[in-house]
């Protein structure tokens, strides 16, 4: 597994749209001043202004849009505006192998799991689960969230990581584990079953964040997964936030701990991580080595 160069001062750096376009103009310009404030210079793909619908731009454009900011030898790095809905429609117009052979730093979330898994497993890079820079929650991230995405622009190496102030984690099946981070966004993931693109969890730490499921759907998603021994062959697994996935009766439903508890993992479980659709928000090394340990209640990146 291959960890790209880290970015630099003055380093050219593509903004793409590969899902849904952001919800309002003003946001994209928000983006390139960030970068800017950065130190680095933005190059904005044709995707980040495009909307199709739902999508920002057509499968086509959006498609040119990756392969470019991966064949484009002055582009350094690659930041994703925002998720949405649309990954999955281009997988199989991406070109792994300009990708594999320009491995870059590669940021984004949410949808964008679906790219961190096959850049990780087919390409064999490191890519980062970070926030979306057009979006409006990240107009108003807070000193955590914007820490921990900047270690991840421009340091690297061993890091242990926390919650924020305030917000506490648990184990919820003890134990140590060591393996390679995989996963992201649920839904996402219970959708690579079965396809060309589906996740390999084996050996590995699963991480997994939601927005906006009812409790008995994260319940569905789960169980799919484990049916489909996606948690037999795994080290271990850390659940993030699971974003306003309330239900509409309360009082005729499961919680989310207890979904996971009903699941009777067999490896550790580290719960209320704090990554996902929230803020303040965690950032995180796809692709890399990370241990987890209940006695010494540490989460660490190894590399």
């Amino acid at each position: 597994m291959v960890r790209p160069k880290i970015l630099k001062n003055g380093d050219a750096v593509a903004l793409v749209a590969l899902a849904s376009p952001p919800e309002m103009p003003h946001l994209v310009d928000f983006a390139v001043d960030f970068i800017k404030s950065l130190g680095l210079v933005p190059k904005l793909g044709d995707s980040c202004r495009a909307v199709y619908g739902y999508l920002a731009g057509d499968d086509e454009l959006r498609a040119n849009d990756i392969n470019w900011a991966f064949e484009d030898k002055e582009i350094a790095g690659i930041f994703s505006l925002r998720g949405g809905y649309g990954i999955q429609r281009i997988l199989d117009k991406v070109n792994y192998v300009v990708a594999k052979a320009n491995p870059k730093p590669f940021f984004g979330y949410s949808d964008v799991t679906a790219l961190h898994t096959v850049f990780n497993q087919r390409c064999q890079f490191i890519t980062y689960h970070t926030p979306m820079l057009a979006t409006p929650g990240f107009v108003r991230a807070d000193g955590y969230t914007l820490d921990k995405f900047a270690k991840l622009i421009f340091s690297e190496g061993p890091q242990v990581l926390n919650n924020p102030y305030g917000h506490e984690w648990e184990f919820l099946v003890e134990g140590s584990a060591i393996g390679r981070l995989c996963g992201g966004n649920l839904a996402i993931i219970a959708s690579s079953l079965g396809t060309d693109f589906e996740i390999d969890t084996h050996g590995k730490i699963l991480f997994i964040e939601e927005v906006e499921e009812e409790p008995y759907k994260i319940d569905r998603m789960l169980n799919q997964l484990r049916l489909a021994g996606k948690f037999n062959d795994c080290a271990g697994v850390i659940f993030g936030d699971f974003a306003d996935c309330l239900p509409k009766d309360p009082e005729r439903s499961l919680t989310i701990p207890e979904i996971i508890e009903n699941l009777r993992l067999p490896v550790p479980v580290l719960n209320n991580f704090r990554c996902g659709h929230c803020y303040p928000t965690a950032s995180l090394p796809m692709g890399a080595f990370l241990r987890m340990n209940s006695h010494a209640n540490i989460l660490e990146v190894l590399e």
